[in-house]
């Protein structure tokens, strides 16, 4: 016959290894829920689809809040190219960023809806060429061109939306400067231009 602590003690060893392996099993359940999670968010306000780069962005801990504003700071700026936004560019611009991937529901989109009646300080684009850099310099070359082609061509269609008359010089002067220096910004800190 079996010894009764034995038998006792053998149920609390199994339990509590069973207690402490669910409660691992569902924080990791929990972390790639959270994953998946900001893994969404991710793409939704950028439009990245690609698995490895947004696993890079998450790797980075780069937040979809932080994503957006990286998204929104170029458009902004070509927006301003030319000085001012007109009632009917406004319209455009706010259409053309919809349509590159920000909701319109999102706090990206209500940002952009205040930067187009106010003009945000310099400082900010310093910080995002900065910030553009420093990112470059982290993820793989591949994730580095997906969002710049990503970023790049919300900034292009909204210079296309805003620019020429009669769609003639689509894109004005100020506004294909402006798209040359944030090529220029996407360019690894100390690195030769591509």
């Amino acid at each position: 016959m079996p010894n009764p602590l034995y038998s006792e003690s053998r149920s609390l060893l199994e339990e509590a290894f069973f207690r402490k392996r669910d409660a691992e099993l569902i924080a990791e359940m929990r972390r790639r829920e959270q994953a998946q999670s900001r893994k969404k968010a991710l793409a939704d306000v950028s439009g990245i689809s690609d698995e490895r780069v947004l696993d890079q962005l998450i790797e980075h801990d780069i937040h979809a809040e932080t994503l957006a504003a990286f998204s929104i700071v170029p458009i902004v700026e070509v927006a301003w190219a030319d000085g001012s936004i007109q009632p009917e560019e406004h319209k455009i611009l706010l259409r053309a960023v919809e349509d590159a991937g920000i909701p319109k529901e999102g706090v990206a989109y209500r940002l952009m809806e205040q930067w187009l009646t106010r003009r945000p300080e310099p400082k900010l684009m310093q910080l995002w060429r900065d910030y553009t850099r420093a990112l470059m310099a982290e993820l793989t070359p591949e994730a580095g061109e997906r969002i710049k082609a990503t970023v790049l061509a919300h900034a292009r269609a909204v210079a296309d939306a805003a620019g020429g008359f009669l769609g003639i010089n689509r894109v004005s002067r100020p506004e294909e400067k402006i798209l040359r220096e944030l090529e220029e910004a996407f360019q690894p800190s100390g690195s030769e231009p591509r």
